[in-house]
């Protein structure tokens, strides 16, 4: 007999890939209006499970049942579960750049007419509603291409929002977001659980967690190891993380004692123009400095220009350079390429990795040597035997978790694609290296290992900028951290002096302090 209080069951879900079982014996139920988390490190199968339940991996494609309102379901894709209200928004967006927010909306999915013609203006009135439920006031005739990540993450939940949705599966839904933007997004979701939608939530965010979920699935090594209500504010994140990891974790942020020397990195006066608005300065007369040994934080709310900033300093790579000065050990420089910032010693990890970082139909063995090939080349051709220890080595240090480096970083997950961008900057060997939010999608004991990373290369005498959307992460592991708001620099507090209240408030305001 069906228990009315489960809108679907999963039970005995096993999936294998080549060479590898992404799941193993998995069963679950999700309870009626609730919110359902899901974690695990990265690669544990947790979008695997999703995809699984959504259709992206068809029935006979794993071996298994899928049970809604008590019902048997036979999944071919994603139209045969949309059809029952069941959709799902995927960490790496599925957004078309070049078309507006309504027509993205509305996608496969459009308003017409009897006469099959487009009810345009009924489209846009249904998508200004819908941005106003996500917190967004863009005009929908603006181009996808024109937002930020994190914008663009709210436009997918719109997306969701404009069909009959019953359960609503997101893979983390806020790995893009600044606080503030990533409360509002909780605060939907507690909306939408009152009006009678369930949700499914993957995350590595555990006092995110803590603070909305109903119940909570944990799965290590493709199987489900833990399963259990919680009650919501009092998740124990402790039991979370050794389920996860399979041990405890007793510091979020590992310790360290900086040896900080010389200043090696300087930029003075920066100003970058908006490409696509004329007059519109991206970044206005932005002054900092990074030092030998030294991790560097950049705060800034959703628009304060920190990724602008960075990009247009990593050889102009963004935006249009209106004027300002850059200096590396005290002499002045002109990166006017990529090639120029990399060969003076510069990299720098891309906040959207699917976008700037990777190419998914390359190896990871290629991927992680591509931003040095000079390092592998054996006369004017590439040796593969050094490209493979290369990535091999590599692969060890920073974790990714895969059966080979000649496999496609299409096959990984998420988060092991982010470690994989990590690798191919680090393998250069830079005296500075730019993080653009280098733990968006990364579990709690992967960034554990980034940290670690961060603070190895900072040892060795390196500088490390680290731009974070996380406020608790910046002050755990940095030096210093520079705040910015509209494109200035609005302060620069010690760590030992910084609290999310005072970096709060210089990202709130005006005034320029250099």
């Amino acid at each position: 007999m069906a228990d009315g209080s489960v809108i679907l069951e999963m039970r005995s879900i096993t999936k294998d890939f080549p060479g590898v079982r992404a799941l193993d014996d998995v069963s679950m139920k999700v309870h009626r209006e609730t919110i359902h988390a899901i974690c695990g490190e990265n690669g544990a199968g947790k979008s695997t499970l999703m995809n699984v339940l959504s259709g992206v991996i068809p029935k006979g494609a794993f071996e298994g049942q899928i049970l809604v309102e008590g019902e048997e379901m036979a999944f071919s894709g994603l139209k045969s579960s949309e059809a029952i209200g069941i959709v799902i928004i995927h960490q790496e967006l599925a957004l078309i750049p070049e078309l507006s927010i309504t027509e993205n909306i509305f996608l496969g999915n459009e308003l017409s007419s009897r006469l099959g013609i487009i009810e345009r203006f009924e489209q846009e009135k249904t998508a200004k509603d819908l941005l106003a439920r996500v917190g967004l006031t863009q005009n929908p005739r603006t181009q996808v291409k024109h937002l930020g990540v994190g914008q663009q993450q709210m436009v997918e939940i719109a997306k969701a929002l404009s069909k009959d949705v019953k359960v609503l599966i997101l893979d983390e839904p806020t790995s893009g977001l600044n606080e503030e933007d990533a409360a509002n997004l909780l605060e939907l979701l507690r909306t939408l659980k009152a009006r009678g939608v369930t949700c499914i939530m993957i995350s590595h965010k555990l006092n995110e967690i803590a603070e909305i979920a109903d119940w909570v699935t944990v799965l290590r090594d493709g199987k489900a190891v833990a399963d259990y209500p919680v009650e919501a504010g009092k998740v124990d994140e402790d039991r979370i993380i050794q389920s996860m990891v399979g041990r405890t974790l007793d510091n979020r942020y590992p310790t360290r004692t900086p040896k900080i020397g010389e200043k090696v990195f300087e930029v003075r006066d920066w100003r970058v123009e908006d490409p696509n608005v004329p007059g519109r300065l991206l970044a206005k007369d932005a002054s900092f400095f990074l030092r030998a040994g030294e991790i560097v934080g950049f705060a800034g709310v959703m628009g304060a220009g920190r990724t602008e900033l960075a990009r247009s300093i990593f050889g102009r790579n963004f935006g249009v350079y209106k004027g300002g000065e850059i200096f590396i050990k005290g002499e002045p420089v002109s990166l006017r390429s990529v090639k120029a910032a990399i060969s003076h010693g510069l990299s720098y990890l891309p906040e959207d990795r699917k976008l700037l970082g990777l190419n998914l139909l390359d190896s990871v063995a290629t991927t992680i040597t591509s931003a040095n090939l000079k390092a592998i080349q054996n006369g004017p051709l590439l040796d593969v035997v050094t490209e493979l220890k290369v990535a091999e080595e590599y692969r060890a240090m920073v974790g990714i978790k895969t059966p080979s480096v000649q496999y496609g970083v299409r096959t990984l997950s998420g988060g092991n694609q982010q470690k994989v961008v990590i690798a191919k900057w680090v393998f250069p060997e830079p005296d500075v290296l730019i993080l653009d939010e280098p733990t968006r999608g990364i579990d709690v004991g992967a960034k554990y290992e980034i940290y670690k990373l961060m603070q190895r290369f900072a040892n060795e005498g390196k500088a490390v900028m680290l731009i974070s959307c996380e406020l608790p992460e910046l002050l755990g592991v940095c030096d210093r951290i520079y705040t910015l708001c509209e494109g200035r620099v609005t302060g620069c507090l010690d760590a030992a002096e910084a609290t999310q209240e005072k970096l709060m408030r210089l990202m709130t305001t005006l005034s320029t302090t250099n």
